[in-house]
């Protein structure tokens, strides 16, 4: 099994297109080319996770924050992120970072937090505008379905829950064979004139290299037209945060006690308790403070998040319920989720998680 293998797998699954332009997701340490000998799973890629990644036999660390996230202008060990990156290099240990794109992805971190608290009826809080893109080509009648088969099964025609997705029209074309040419139809030298059929499919945009791919490989014309245009509708399962509903709603006492459950927190931050029974409620894991608003504006009683900086709890209005229950204590399922989506994936290879607790933040009571 190569490093580049299972790098292919968490890239379909999170795209890094996806991630946010400060972000550094990818493999950060290691080559893509190395066989690997297992794979460790955590939030921080420490320089005791890497330790801990050697005495198990595993050459690869996925990991959800990337540990090299501004440049590295030395490598001196003083810093945890150089000792780590040192370390790192010593004992021949890959690096691969999912961050920001798999916080943006449907069945990503915000999925396994409510996953945690059972919501139901859920969507991407803040959907995403400019990851879809159109194709529209032109086929012959009797290849429309060859075609549209091969671009629905390069990721083409999906629309919410509804996937095979196409249009099609009826026209007339025109071409003119000039010298050299190999026409699946038609002689050199005349004008042809016949029926074709328009036909229009849906993609994400980082899917175009495959959708063109399969487009050429099953269309019968020897120089295919196609035009792909960019769209500005939301994608509505690409996004930050998530909305849901508790499937009984709670009384905001009772539901901070829920929170410090499923957590498992020993303080939650939070503003005053709304009278108002919980039921629609916003997540996003990490800091997602710049989600407030938006959760306001979608109805949210309540939303769960973390790094809420004093001044951004006014920003709830006492319109909802604000709870920071801390960044790794919100982001603590991703493990389980990484360990359980590469378990699937590779059933037959070492897939661990870490036994280090990387949480940099302690509570004294």
């Amino acid at each position: 099994m190569k490093i580049s293998q299972i790098i292919q797998v968490l890239e379909q699954w999170a795209p890094p297109a996806l991630q946010e332009s400060y972000d550094n997701a990818g493999l950060l340490t290691g080559s893509p080319h190395w066989n690997c000998t297992g794979i460790l799973v955590s939030l921080d890629a420490t320089e005791e996770v890497t330790r801990e990644a050697r005495e198990k036999g595993c050459n690869l660390i996925v990991a959800h924050h990337p540990i090299i996230f501004g440049g590295l202008k030395s490598l001196t060990g003083r810093t945890y992120v150089e000792r780590a990156v040192i370390r790192a290099i010593k004992e021949d240990v890959a690096i691969y970072a999912i961050h920001t794109n798999l916080d943006h992805v449907w069945n990503g971190v915000n999925a396994a937090m409510a996953d945690r608290l059972g919501l139901v009826e859920r969507r991407i809080l803040a959907p995403r505008s400019g990851q879809l893109r159109k194709l529209f080509t032109f086929v012959p009648p009797e290849q429309v379905e060859t075609v549209r088969s091969a671009l629905f099964a390069a990721g083409g025609g999906h629309i919410g829950n509804y996937s095979e997705c196409s249009f099609e029209t009826s026209g007339t074309g025109t071409f003119l064979p000039e010298s050299g040419a190999q026409p699946h139809t038609g002689t050199v030298g005349s004008r042809f004139s016949g029926e074709e059929r328009k036909l229009e499919v849906i993609f994400p945009s980082w899917l175009e290299g495959g959708i063109v791919q399969a487009l050429k490989a099953a269309h019968p014309y020897e120089e295919v037209a196609y035009d792909i245009i960019s769209l500005n509708n939301d994608y509505q399962l690409v996004g930050a945060g998530m909305l849901g509903k508790l499937s009984t709603p709670l009384a905001a006492y009772d539901f901070l006690q829920l929170l410090k459950k499923t957590f498992d927190l020993p303080v939650i931050r939070h503003t005053r308790l709304p009278d108002k029974p919980i039921h629609s409620v916003a997540l996003c894991g990490g800091a997602g403070s710049f989600l407030t608003k938006t959760a306001r504006a979608a109805g949210a009683d309540a939303f769960v998040t973390a790094d809420v900086k004093y001044h951004e709890f006014f920003d709830a209005e006492d319109e909802l319920l604000l709870a920071d229950v801390g960044h790794w204590e919100s982001e603590q399922f991703t493990i389980g989720l990484l360990v359980d989506f590469l378990s699937q994936k590779f059933p037959t290879f070492a897939v661990l998680k870490t036994q280090v607790k990387t949480n940099p933040v302690a509570y004294f009571s």
